[in-house]
């Protein structure tokens, strides 16, 4: 076989290959369609507490970001029901769920990476990444093109004290950018082990062992860069990733 003949079948087979991976990824679905398989996350979970950053404007990119019309919580019906069983494991030892984002549509993330690409817009970054370079957000995969949460069946959320009427101690802000973000920081988070620190105390990691624990026990997986981030094993739309808005169903 000559060095053009065989160059061009390597050319060929690369092509092939290409074409197969882009037809096994599902497209991004219009808005209209599939959102009856989705519910209100307080219409399942009536005392969960909603603080939706990314409907204000306190949140790493500094401004309401795009396809969130309403200060709402959407999720799969599955991911939802699942959550009420957390909710219910939580509730009878003293704590009720907070959530701070749960599906979100392609165009924020789209909005997100727009964002990331401009690095001249450091405005919050005392308040979410003041150590590390903004350049480096895709890098360290703080940022990404897809996100779990598009496909409906991922949640960010914190458990609020019903004792003390505040949100529990974890150690640490939602959307930290930085290790201490990890649920490991501190500990084994698959024994729950702590371990001594100088970044979060013994209280802090137990604190997020409870919320891990019931998010666990109640069919969630965790992310191993965000101690609030959790998406149901069995997601009904896994290859999934919906265009639609939030706003109240």
């Amino acid at each position: 076989m000559n060095k053009i003949l065989k160059t061009t079948i390597l050319s060929l087979a690369c092509i092939a290959m290409l074409t197969l991976a882009a037809c096994k990824e599902k497209p991004v679905v219009a808005p209209e369609e599939l959102t009856t398989d989705f519910v209100t996350i307080t219409d399942v979970v009536p005392d969960a507490i909603l603080e939706i950053r990314y409907y204000g404007t306190y949140n790493f990119v500094g401004t309401r970001i795009d396809g969130y019309l309403q200060p709402t919580a959407l999720l799969s019906r599955r991911a939802a029901d699942s959550l009420r069983a957390v909710s219910d494991d939580v509730k009878a030892q003293g704590y009720r769920l907070k959530i701070y984002d749960a599906y979100r549509p392609q165009m924020a993330v789209d909005h997100f990476v727009r964002w990331a690409a401009d690095l001249g817009d450091t405005a919050m970054r005392r308040y979410f990444y003041p150590n590390v370079d903004k350049s480096r957000l895709f890098e360290l995969e703080y940022i990404m093109e897809k996100s779990g949460h598009t496909r409906g069946s991922t949640v960010d959320l914190t458990l609020f004290d019903m004792n003390t009427e505040k949100e529990l101690d974890m150690g640490g802000t939602f959307d930290w950018f930085g290790s201490e973000s990890h649920p490991d920081c501190g500990g084994n988070a698959e024994t729950g082990e702590y371990r001594e620190n100088d970044t979060i105390t013994a209280q802090q990691f137990q604190n997020r062992m409870i919320l891990r624990n019931a998010m666990l026990r109640h069919g969630f997986k965790p992310l191993d860069s965000e101690w609030w981030h959790f998406t149901l094993r069995d997601e009904p739309y896994p290859d999934t990733y919906f265009t639609f808005p939030v706003k109240q169903l």
